[in-house]
């Protein structure tokens, strides 16, 4: 939290872990604003808070950090909103210093921040990238454009072409006819799956293992 270059008016979303609320004030002070999942312990006194509330927000209320630390890191009122997800059958309490989102959209927020979780999931399952050429930030970003780029024409070719084969059998032809001039059709139709699995002495695709 320290590292990151906040900007103003930006929105920044944490999970539990980035209870941290020296940075959240600073957060505060610079006119930006944050979403963080709060922990199991919060010690809070509520000040203000809404009565009628939409369907699945269980609490939306504006009040205080009452243990010490945290009221000394973070000496400005916060706003906690306590949410229901019918999906995951769970509780989930955020704090924010945003004011003007209604309690929905704070926990819409959160959820887009899990989206990015996801697509780092994606990433270390159909990238299969096992290790970077370069430690430097361009190269990671070039090495990474390349292999989403690849696995996009790919999956445009097995859309395209309507193949019945999954995903990892496209890549495992492919893998092993870098060289051919065979019509991707034919090269597709003519291929035994088997056949390419024992040719390729792996079983798994390498096309992205960089």
């Amino acid at each position: 939290m320290n590292e990151i270059p906040y900007e103003t008016g930006a929105y920044y979303i944490f999970d539990r872990a980035y209870n941290c609320f020296k940075n959240l004030f600073r957060i505060e002070t610079l006119d930006s604003y944050f979403v963080v999942r709060a922990k199991s312990n919060l010690q809070f006194k509520a000040k203000q808070w809404k009565c009628r509330l939409p369907k699945n927000v269980l609490s939306d209320a504006v009040g205080e950090l009452t243990v010490y630390k945290s009221s000394k890191d973070y000496p400005s009122q916060i706003r906690k909103v306590c949410y229901w997800d019918e999906d995951q059958n769970r509780k989930f309490t955020f704090l924010t210093n945003v004011t003007e989102l209604s309690p929905l959209q704070i926990a819409e927020l959160y959820k887009n921040r899990w989206q990015i979780e996801l697509f780092f999931k994606w990433l270390k399952q159909h990238l299969k990238i096992k290790k970077f050429w370069g430690d430097m930030e361009n190269a990671v970003r070039i090495q990474l454009y390349s292999a989403i780029i690849a696995y996009c024409l790919v999956a445009i070719i097995q859309h395209d072409l309507k193949l019945n084969r999954t995903t990892y059998e496209v890549l495992q032809i492919l893998c092993i006819s870098l060289t051919d001039k065979t019509c991707l059709q034919d090269l597709f139709n003519k291929s035994n799956f088997k056949n390419d699995k024992e040719r390729s002495g792996s079983c798994e695709p390498n096309l992205f293992n960089f």
